[in-house]
């Protein structure tokens, strides 16, 4: 056979004949077991039945001697035994019809007629007696009557006796023969249940050598062949000797062992030129962040010595210029001059201050001193900064104040850098620019908005984008260079306060707008502290 299929189905086949067989076999015996039991039961029943009777018809003879003996007695017991043995009778020829229904069978038709004629001669009996207990009773003598009763009552007993034993002794018999039946059975029952084992034992034996056994071997082949080639052993290769199912499984293994191979020598090259790639590249990264990295402490150093290096003297003309204004309040007229140099003085220290702000941010060493302000003095101051670059540049620079200024709890130098620093991103990137408008407003929650937003072209790049780190937008000019400190870095200040930043485009859907939303002051809360300005905390964070 070529096929497993043909092989399981003879298995099964043979395993259903089997328990088939089996399952007839069992149904059968319980069959005849029933039917043996069921007779044996129905005797049983039926000799209870004849006790009955007997006590039935001797209770019937007891009330006929009572009615005879005294007549002026109570009638009706008479008919209450007479109705008690009438039915006693009527209940064994039900039970013997039952027992024996019309059938085909002889033997049947033989016992029923057997125990019929007894029950006809039982209940003519009682027919007699009753007669005759009519008649007796009639008689006027009391001596005649008791004569005449216990004639009556032998030829009653005599009449009633014989048929009575019989029956009973049938029914013994029937009983009898039903417990041979059924022990006659159980060793039939036994004899089948050993010849039946032995059957199913010879029958499963023969399955298991010619089926069973020769597939398990091949199934256990073919696993351990898989579990060596799961440990790597892909040289391993299975015997195909038959085209069955299990071969075709045997080949389909063999050809996947052979392409595992091809693939592991191919991964092989592959894993070891990758590793090239990667060490080469690793090599690459390391040199570039090693460039970065001195780049980067290069850039920071110059921040630092650049912004070290104008502070000092710019403190030293700032303390002269003083010592000329404090001469001229003396009388003496320095003129012009020396106000134009403080302011410009002035104006070289704040952007020296930004710078030294920009380099202690890059560091880490980042310090905010938060007090109570006017948003409105800040904003002007840097409007006032950035006048001169946007008219250089021809541009309207223009300060809305809102309505009334708005207070909250920040670092003046920061915020106001910020604001310059938005500024200066607006005149340096946005091409085209003819107006920058700063505004103040308040907003629920409370908040102070400050917005900076101009008639350009617009932002170019996604927001996410726009707030990279150390990113320049596309409208900046190589040339062009700055103190601003950029949208990241602007972002994060913001944050730090408490706020929000948000681009977008002006109330038209033309230019750039960029608003930051800072939480302003109570003013129940600046009324309770407005007497301790000089107990504000201040934030700190540590040097890194």
């Amino acid at each position: 056979m070529r096929s497993l299929k043909v092989r399981f189905a003879l298995l099964l086949g043979g395993t259903a004949i089997v328990v088939m067989l089996a399952a007839a076999a069992a149904l059968a015996s319980i069959a005849a077991a029933e039917r043996t039991v069921d007779r044996t039961l129905d005797a049983q029943r039926r000799l209870e039945l004849l006790a009955e009777l007997s006590g039935r018809l001797t209770q019937f003879g007891l009330a006929a001697v009572e009615t005879v003996g005294n007549p002026d007695g109570q009638p009706e017991a008479m008919a209450i035994a007479r109705d008690n043995a009438d039915r006693a009778l009527t209940t064994v020829d039900e039970a013997l019809a039952k027992s024996f229904p019309p059938s085909d069978d002889p033997a049947d038709r033989m016992q029923y007629a057997a125990r019929s004629r007894p029950m006809a001669q039982l209940r003519g009996a009682r027919v007699v007696l009753d007669r005759q207990v009519a008649l007796i009773s009639r008689l006027a003598e009391s001596d005649k009557r008791q004569d005449a009763i216990k004639g009556a009552l032998n030829g009653f007993g005599a009449m009633t006796g014989q048929p009575l034993s019989f029956l009973i002794e049938a029914e013994r018999r029937s009983m009898a023969l039903g417990s041979e039946q059924a022990r006659a059975l159980s060793a039939r029952l036994r004899v089948a249940a050993v010849v039946a084992v032995a059957a199913a034992l010879v029958l499963l034996a023969v399955l298991y050598r010619g089926v069973t056994r020769p597939t398990l071997a091949r199934i256990e082949e073919v696993r351990r062949a898989a579990s060596a080639i799961g440990h790597g052993a892909l040289d391993t290769r299975l015997s195909v000797a038959t085209r069955d199912e299990l071969g075709l499984l045997m080949t389909n293994v063999n050809r996947m062992a052979v392409r595992l191979a091809r693939r592991e020598s191919r991964v092989v090259s592959d894993r070891a030129a990758l590793e090239d790639t990667v060490a080469t590249r690793t090599a690459d990264l390391r040199a570039a962040n090693a460039r970065l990295e001195a780049v980067d402490r290069s850039r920071r150093r110059f921040f630092a010595d650049v912004s070290h290096e104008l502070r000092t003297p710019l403190t030293v003309i700032l303390g002269e210029c003083d010592l000329a204004l404090r001469g001229a309040a003396r009388g003496t007229d320095p003129g012009p001059v020396f106000s134009t140099i403080r302011k410009r003085a002035q104006r070289l220290k704040l952007r020296v201050e930004d710078l030294l702000r920009v380099a202690r941010s890059e560091s880490g060493e980042i310090e905010f001193d938060k007090r109570p302000l006017g948003l409105a003095s800040v904003l002007a101051e840097a409007v006032d900064n950035m006048a001169s670059e946007a008219a250089r540049r021809r541009v309207a620079l223009t300060l809305d104040p809102g309505t009334q200024d708005l207070e909250c709890l920040a670092d003046r130098e920061w915020l106001r850098q910020t604001v310059e620093s938005l500024v200066d991103n607006a005149l340096r990137h946005a091409g085209g620019l003819t107006r920058v408008e700063v505004a103040l407003s308040g907003e629920p929650g409370p908040l102070a908005r400050i917005t900076v937003a101009d008639d350009g072209p617009g932002f170019g790049a996604s927001e996410v984008e726009l707030f990279e780190r150390f990113r320049r937008g596309k409208g900046a000019s190589p040339d062009e260079t700055g103190f601003g400190i950029g949208l990241a870095l602007a972002r994060w200040i913001v944050e730090q306060h408490g706020g929000t930043i948000r681009l977008g485009a002006g109330p038209d859907g033309r230019g750039a707008r960029v608003s930051l939303d800072i939480p302003a002051l109570d003013p129940a809360w600046e009324c309770r502290t407005a007497g301790h300005a000089a107990g504000d905390a201040q934030v700190r964070e540590p040097a890194a």
